[in-house]
């Protein structure tokens, strides 16, 4: 992790986003019969010949490697779909819904089932083309950051790392801010209290 010191606003490293990434599920289609896979994160099959099987992102990229499935596309990543999604980008201040991790993994897919993906040089290009809009819209938000403003929906794993130690700076600086202010204030009111007179004059007390 990057170096803060405060190990809640630390950054994420790609590389540790994108391990993260690895346990979404994604569905392979095997191409021959094999037994259950059994892990500590969980039990994986049977498989049977093009029987379509979830399984996660990790366990279907090393199964990829080695010839024994194919990698299906999630849904998401038809050009259809992405389309749309930057369209509405593009025309709204909002950020769209999208899988948290969906640059991790369409980079995944992209560097190890690239000839599973159809059209993958235009699912790649409107993927790129989405998250530059997005970025920009992190950019832009940042510029007119608020306390009172922090309701930003639909931010993707990277988004947020870009985002989470400057925001939590800048609310710890809010708050610092306001609690000096109150100080200040509090300060104020007391010396601006009318002060009792205590230059009474003293009574003799009377010898018993």
């Amino acid at each position: 992790m990057a170096g803060q010191s405060d190990s809640n606003m630390s950054l994420f490293s790609p590389g540790e986003i994108e391990f993260m990434a690895e346990d979404e599920l994604v569905e392979i289609v095997p191409n021959l019969r094999m037994d259950s896979l059994n892990f500590i994160c969980g039990d994986y099959g049977p498989f049977h010949p093009q029987l379509a099987a979830q399984v996660p992102l990790w366990l279907a990229v090393a199964l990829k490697k080695r010839g024994k499935c194919t990698i299906r596309p999630p849904q998401w990543m038809s050009i259809e779909n992405l389309a749309h999604v930057l369209e509405l980008e593009r025309d709204s201040h909002a950020f769209q819904p999208l899988p948290f991790h969906y640059l991790e993994i369409s980079r995944l897919l992209f560097d190890h089932a690239r000839e599973d993906i159809p059209d993958m040089y235009m699912v790649r290009s409107l993927i790129e083309d989405i998250r530059d809009v997005r970025f920009h819209k992190v950019e832009t938000n940042l510029e007119k950051f608020t306390a009172s403003t922090v309701t930003w929906k639909n931010m993707s794993a990277m988004e947020v790392n870009i985002i989470r130690a400057f925001a939590g700076r800048a609310l710890q600086a809010f708050y610092k801010h306001d609690n000096e202010q109150q100080a200040t204030d509090t300060d104020r009111m007391v010396d601006e209290q009318p002060q009792i007179p205590t230059d009474r004059p003293k009574r003799n007390l009377k010898p018993r």
